[in-house]
């Protein structure tokens, strides 16, 4: 079978989207072709976000290639599949573009993980994929019987049928990736690279999936919950291959990047620098000590309340008080070059105690940002707090109530956001 894998030329002009804008290497679609390509499948992959390629442009060499299955991701790398811009219309054009040329059409993401029916028409694809995508891609490519195939969403004349469970891969043994060499070159992004020189291509890279904690604002419940630590030779088998491909700084998108002695071990002699998303609590000096020799470049710590009460709230399950987190963020700022501190905005926030904080952290090297708003996205648990289960209104509930909590958003939030309703206004209904 002839299987296309794609990734849209993303934009967000008035979205409420607080992720990195530029392009990011779609690791979900890279294990989707290795799988597809070890099953005897025909792959095609474009990234219509990295290359440059205009919507039309890409729905038209997606179609000249002739696929029987055309896989669309509805985020724009699995980096973000936690923090997805909500609306749907980039996937959407792309499809409309495609225009029944595509074959069968599939969207994976977090939208059809957590409100498959609604993805499912907003989208007008004819399937959706529910949970971690790259096993049941290969599934679908393999057998023709829709209700043979675990975790989809699909329409069977006027119905919509929902069909097992979420995925979870077991992703210790997912392949190492292998880029095209253009990709590599064109990758001059380095991700969360601050206060130190940007040289040479950078990547991402995925080290484990999923976490143990169970934060109140993390939208995972749906995709990459449990956490799995990945064959540290198959890792370092992409690596090397990154590297030997020009890169010289990688990302890890783990959702929390957990101490592990043998991979930073090995990363010491690799001409490489790296950063990562961790809890600065769950690192020991030593530890921290050995990231620094390593090659890490840059630490993203999530800190989130300045009390304990606060922390509390959010579930954080933090041993640490806060003069101990600001002493062990100092403590990693000897040994690698930047290193924040997550906020996040609250109601009860005492903007005295985060200015004087963040200034003296700031005044030893450590940056915290300005507490940022967060989203109450369906997967998150706060979304449960406050609704329940999500329903067809899901995304647009949350929308609503986060554009009219906040008066002003982050920093790369240079336009006001839209309603949903506006941002999709090219979507099927609801």
């Amino acid at each position: 079978m002839k299987i296309a894998l794609i990734n849209p030329p993303w934009r967000y002009d008035h979205s409420i989207y607080f992720g990195c804008r530029e392009p990011h290497l779609p690791l979900e679609l890279g294990y989707s072709k290795a799988l597809l390509e070890a099953a005897g499948h025909e792959v095609l992959m474009l990234d219509g976000h990295l290359r440059g390629t205009e919507m039309q442009a890409l729905a038209d060499e997606t179609a000249a290639f002739g696929p029987d299955m055309t896989v669309v991701t509805t985020a724009p790398t699995y980096l973000f599949w936690r923090c997805a811009p909500p609306e749907l219309r980039i996937p959407r054009e792309f499809l409309m573009a495609l225009d029944g040329r595509g074959g069968r059409t599939v969207a994976v993401g977090p939208h059809a993980s957590v409100t498959p029916e609604t993805t499912l028409r907003k989208l007008g694809a004819d399937i959706v994929v529910r949970g971690e995508c790259e096993e049941v891609v290969t599934a679908l490519a393999d057998g023709p019987d829709l209700r043979q195939v675990p975790s989809i969403a699909f329409r069977d004349g006027g119905e919509v049928v929902v069909n097992g469970g979420l995925n979870a891969s077991r992703f210790t043994d997912q392949p190492a990736l292998h880029w095209p060499d253009e990709w590599v070159r064109r990758h001059d992004h380095h991700h969360h690279r601050f206060g130190t020189e940007a040289h040479g291509p950078g990547a991402e890279v995925e080290a484990s999936r999923g976490c143990p904690y169970h934060c109140s604002f993390c939208a995972k419940n749906e995709f990459r919950d449990a956490y799995r630590r990945r064959d540290l030779a198959i890792l370092l088998e992409e690596i090397d291959g990154l590297i030997a491909q020009g890169a010289t700084y990688l990302y890890f998108v783990d959702e929390i990047f957990l101490p592990q002695k043998p991979l930073l071990e090995a990363l010491i002699d690799r001409p490489v620098e790296f950063g990562v998303q961790m809890r600065i609590d769950l690192w020991k000096p030593e530890m921290l000590d050995l990231l620094g020799r390593a090659g890490c470049v840059s630490i993203e710590a999530g800190v989130e309340s300045l009390t304990r009460e606060g922390r509390d709230l959010l579930t954080k399950n933090c041993k640490l008080s806060t003069d101990e987190l600001a002493d062990r963020l100092l403590y990693a700022r000897r040994s690698v070059p930047f290193v924040q501190a997550n906020l996040i905005k609250t109601a009860d926030d005492d903007a005295e105690m985060i200015a004087a904080w963040r200034e003296r952290l700031e005044r030893n090297g450590v940056w915290a940002n300005d507490p940022v708003p967060l989203y109450p996205y369906p997967s998150s648990p706060d979304y449960r707090r406050l609704w329940g289960q999500p329903d067809s209104r899901a995304w647009e509930r949350a929308h609503e109530h986060y554009l009219s909590q906040f008066d002003h958003f982050s920093d790369i939030q240079d336009e006001r956001p839209l309603p949903l309703r506006e941002l999709e206004a090219a979507c099927g209904p609801a």
